[in-house]
């Protein structure tokens, strides 16, 4: 836990990036991070949440319990908010946005548990970028053709044509920055207020935490999932 995984409760805070342990492969040393650590403690908890889920729900009652009223809320808000902004196309994408919403959102919140936010790290968004800029450009070729596609490129002349495709590529990057900046911001902050005050910063920064990793952390969240619903219904409708 010295190697930078956790941002609080330790003397040598910093809001790096660090190495736990070193490997080979194919003849190459990569490294195993506090990126990966992070990551893999965040999909853990999805994993057994959707375990003990998928138990509830085939286990349902006539009068639901607590938990598996939890699961039948989280799965209502998240399908409703998909279809609000999706309409008729939301059925097929449903499953992702849900699971890029919770993953980014647990994510973001992590720093309340002293770990090292994942998407405070750009290898991470920028990937949930590129997954999402191709899925954009899987529907665009997939509902508007090869010749709706030109056509979009050329609108409203074609001179437009290489700003248009410049555009384009800027959606994942734009994304992705979106959020790794705001999520590292709160992170940085943190770790400097820890790093400055030492043992001073005990309860206090708990408001602080509040704003940077729940508050910060769920705004940034819906607004990765909103452009991306609406990225996509823009290139199903083109």
């Amino acid at each position: 836990m010295g190697n930078g995984i956790l941002l609080s409760g330790a003397d040598d805070i910093d809001f790096m990036i660090h190495g736990v342990f070193q490997y080979e492969l194919f003849g190459q040393k990569l490294w195993i991070t506090t990126t990966h650590v992070c990551v893999f403690i965040v999909m853990m908890i999805i994993v057994i949440f959707c375990l003990l889920a998928n138990r509830a729900i085939k286990h349902a009652t006539e009068v639901p319990g607590t938990f598996q009223n939890v699961v039948e809320l989280i799965v209502e808000m998240l399908d409703g908010m998909v279809k609000g902004v999706m309409g008729k196309n939301a059925a097929p994408f449903a499953n992702y946005i849900g699971i890029l919403f919770i993953f980014i959102l647990l994510s973001n919140i992590s720093g309340l548990f002293g770990l090292r936010p994942p998407t405070a790290d750009y290898g991470v968004t920028f990937a949930l970028g590129i997954i999402t800029f191709t899925l954009i450009t899987f529907n665009k070729f997939k509902y508007q053709k090869v010749s709706g596609v030109i056509k979009g490129l050329c609108d409203p002349w074609p001179i437009w044509a290489p700003i248009n495709i410049i555009g384009d590529i800027a959606v994942p990057i734009s994304l992705s920055l979106r959020l790794f900046a705001n999520v590292l911001s709160g992170t940085v902050m943190m770790a400097l207020l820890y790093g400055l005050l030492g043992w001073i910063a005990t309860a206090w920064p708990a408001a602080l935490h509040v704003y940077f990793d729940l508050f910060s952390g769920a705004i940034q969240t819906y607004v990765f999932a909103m452009l991306t619903m609406t990225y996509i219904n823009n290139a199903i409708e083109g």
